[in-house]
């Protein structure tokens, strides 16, 4: 009877989702549908001393403990934190600037946009966010420039999913919060690969460009500008988000301030760097708070729904049949973490990373922790699937929102241009599971 049941919760979820209906709304729904279900036909997998009409109960009480959990807090201020940086027009500047100064090195503005996308990746933690901002400021520079296309989609659409990895990732401190791991222990863990990829993609860059000149042209210095004057307007453009980003993720990795404490940090830093650049109006500020209400209100009810669902499916018993299904596998420990890693790759296709986050990781991770794998570094190799998964063609998620900011340029395009950039994905991957000390350092 539970797997009947747990077989039905999924196959309704798959269901209704491909219908277009809201994904928030149909986990939420199909969790309380079969919660009262379950609670008529007293199918719940509970101890004696609960009664099964306590399951919608427990759905109620996992809201509420959503609303309150402390550790979510940081998510509305680090995306107060994206959209004032945003507003003030940081990335813009910085993209002039850089693009001004590297123009003389082979392939000197795709570097620039890695570096930018690195800049964005540390004050938004949104990828969706990160991969139109970046392609809406960079591909027609690019374009200016005469750099190909195929270069400038990968540059700008591996880039933008950087937010996956670079604190202070939103999807980090959500899976801090439903798998029980410090977020500052996550936010550690995933830097140093992060800034592997995004090294990667800058040495590509510089390949590409000094194998097709033509592909990645160098420019001059402008006309009537010195070089000593270029420099000293990007290191004044650099020094107050530099100064941001350091004091955010420093504190949170040196232990001096929790990502709570930090994000707050955060979100009055962007509002100055937005009053000195003299761009904030009162309608502007205004925007800014009701976009970062209306991203919070979204990924709040993505956790309210999945945390329903989670809850459901482990009234029925749907835990423990995956736990003993994954222990019934004849591989090495090594083996099943693949496995694991290989289906959370495959679901990222098509579920958003909250579901994978708060229904698929809470099952397997108490698997592997019992295999004696390490519960951070599962969560980073499973968030380096994740990003891969998402730039990863024929449906990865980050590709569509590429193709929406450039609409000119044909989806087959895309694919052929992230082709190389998954593939370095694909090896930082691999080095992270070969060298654990990369995500435990």
């Amino acid at each position: 009877m539970d797997i009947l049941f747990v077989f039905l919760l999924f196959a309704s979820f798959m269901v209704v989702m491909f219908s277009g209906f809201p994904i928030a709304f149909v986990l939420g729904g199909v969790a309380v549908l079969f919660a009262a279900l379950g609670t008529f036909l007293d199918a719940f997998n509970v101890d004696a001393d609960m009664a099964s009409l306590r399951m919608i109960g427990f759905v109620a009480n996992r809201i509420f403990d959503t609303l309150s959990s402390y550790s979510l807090i940081p998510i509305s201020m680090f995306v107060f934190m994206g959209m004032m940086l945003d507003k003030s027009g940081v990335a813009e500047r910085l993209l002039t600037r850089m693009h001004q100064v590297l123009r003389v090195v082979p392939g000197g503005m795709a570097v620039s946009v890695v570096l930018i996308g690195v800049v964005l990746a540390a004050s938004t933690g949104i990828i969706g966010a990160s991969v139109v901002l970046l392609a809406t400021i960079a591909m027609p520079a690019m374009r200016g420039a005469g750099y190909d296309d195929r270069l400038g989609l990968g540059v700008v659409g591996a880039t933008g999913c950087l937010g996956i990895l670079i604190p202070p990732s939103i999807m980090l401190i959500v899976m801090g919060d439903q798998l029980q791991i410090p977020v500052g222990d996550l936010f550690r863990g995933a830097m140093v690969p992060g800034l592997l990829l995004a090294l990667a993609y800058v040495a590509y860059a510089v390949f590409i460009a000094l194998r097709f000149p033509d592909r990645a042209p160098a420019k001059p210095i402008e006309a009537g500008r010195e070089v000593r004057e270029v420099v000293l307007d990007l290191i004044g453009s650099l020094v107050a988000p530099l100064l941001l980003v350091i004091a955010v993720l420093g504190s949170i990795v040196f232990g001096i301030a929790t990502p709570t404490e930090a994000s707050g940090v955060g979100a009055a830093g962007a509002t100055l760097i937005a009053l000195m650049s003299k761009r904030l109006t009162w309608s502007g500020f205004r925007e800014v708070c009701e976009s970062t209400g209306t991203t919070t209100a979204f990924l709040f009810a993505l956790i309210f729904g999945a945390s329903c669902f989670s809850v459901v499916l482990r009234g029925y018993g749907g835990d423990e049949l995956i736990e003993t299904a994954l222990h019934a596998i004849p591989l090495p420990p090594t083996g099943t973490l693949i496995l694991i890693l290989f289906i959370v790759f495959l679901l990222g296709f098509f579920l958003d990373w909250m579901e994978i986050i708060l229904i698929v990781a809470p099952l397997v991770l108490p698997v592997l922790t019992a295999l004696g794998h390490d519960p951070a570094w599962v969560a980073i190799l499973m968030a380096i699937c994740l990003q891969t998964s998402f730039l990863t063609p024929p449906v990865g998620m980050a590709l569509f929102y590429l193709k929406n900011a450039v609409p000119d340029v044909e989806i087959t395009q895309i694919y052929r241009a992230v082709l190389p950039f998954v593939a370095m994905q694909i090896g930082i991957l691999v080095l992270t599971l070969l060298v654990p000390k990369i995500a435990l350092w």
